[in-house]
């Protein structure tokens, strides 16, 4: 007896490798060469072409096509009538040596409808909105929506502005986050206007080596994203407002930084990213060392793994 289970109706061809407890319902057809892992469900009407190889436990709805080259990781939700394609310049009986290869990450939802461009990588626990339309890689457990789709927010990102009771003496809500904290720095307000400032030991953390400046960001642009091996950084927006994102891998927060007398404190290894810019934001970031590309994290998976060896 076959270890998964074909609707009368559905076509398993030859050559196919389908994992135990998989369900392949009525009108879902899957052509050989094609990979399919355990305990997966394809509803009506699903089909899946050769170069596919879809993990454990995905979910694929009624009227979603699997194309050569792509990849579903474990724990994958794909919405009714998603949309994948291959082939950025496609023409009838013209075919390209090889076919793009798109990635959907881990534990990643794609909504109803969405359609996802050739070539891209949609981040572990990514959510893409019905009807998106992505046309750029998602990050790890990111909120996209929209055509072009945007970032929206943060898979289980807590809110500081919802944990208001878990505040310090000076008002200033505690962040979860392993080492991250908000820093209330001076204000002085008299008839000439208002000024504030910060010293190190009394008010920053760390003695700065550079600054930068972030300004003129188009509002739907995400920056940041990567963490720090060794140098500390110092955020505060000058003018205007954004929302910063902590995560640590085991916590994740929104900040929003709003005023010039409050400021970000981020140590390393923490994954930081700043998105919802308003228009006239000013962001300025004070560093504990010079610039160094090795000192950067880019990638998440990498920064996670790293993180678990610093504490084995």
């Amino acid at each position: 007896m076959s270890s998964y289970f074909v609707h009368p109706q559905g076509i398993v061809e030859p050559g196919a490798e389908i994992g135990e407890g998989t369900r392949i319902w009525a009108f879902a057809h899957v052509l050989p060469g094609a990979k399919i892992g355990r305990d997966c469900n394809l509803c009506d009407g699903v089909f899946v072409e050769n170069d596919v190889i879809v993990g454990d436990r995905v979910t694929l709805k009624s009227g979603v096509q699997l194309w050569d080259g792509i990849r579903l990781e474990d724990d994958v939700f794909v919405g009714p009538n998603a949309t994948f394609t291959n082939d950025r310049f496609p023409r009838s009986k013209h075919y390209p040596e090889k076919f793009l290869q798109t990635r959907v990450c881990r534990g990643a939802s794609i909504g109803a409808n969405a359609t996802i461009l050739p070539g891209l990588t949609i981040g572990a626990h990514a959510m893409v909105g019905a009807g998106a339309v992505v046309t750029r890689d998602v990050p790890p457990y990111a909120i996209v929506a929209g055509n072009p789709a945007r970032i929206r927010g943060y898979v289980n990102t807590a809110d500081t502005r919802a944990i208001a009771p878990q505040t310090s003496e000076q008002g200033i809500p505690q962040l979860r986050v392993q080492g991250a904290r908000l820093i209330q720095l001076p204000k002085i307000v008299d008839l000439r206007g208002s000024l504030t400032f910060g010293e190190y030991d009394k008010h920053l953390p760390f003695p700065p080596r550079r600054y930068f400046v972030i300004f003129d960001v188009p509002s739907l642009e995400v920056r940041g994203e990567h963490a720090h091996r060794e140098q500390h950084q110092f955020l505060v927006c000058l003018k205007g407002s954004c929302s910063v994102v902590l995560d640590d891998t085991e916590t994740r927060e929104e900040v929003v930084l709003d005023k010039p007398n409050l400021g970000l404190y981020l140590p390393p290894m923490v994954w930081g990213i700043q998105y919802k810019y308003t228009a006239d934001a000013v962001l300025l970031v004070l560093a504990s060392d010079v610039y160094d590309a090795a000192d950067y994290i880019r990638d998440y998976d990498t920064f996670v793994q790293e993180k678990k060896a610093r504490h084995a």
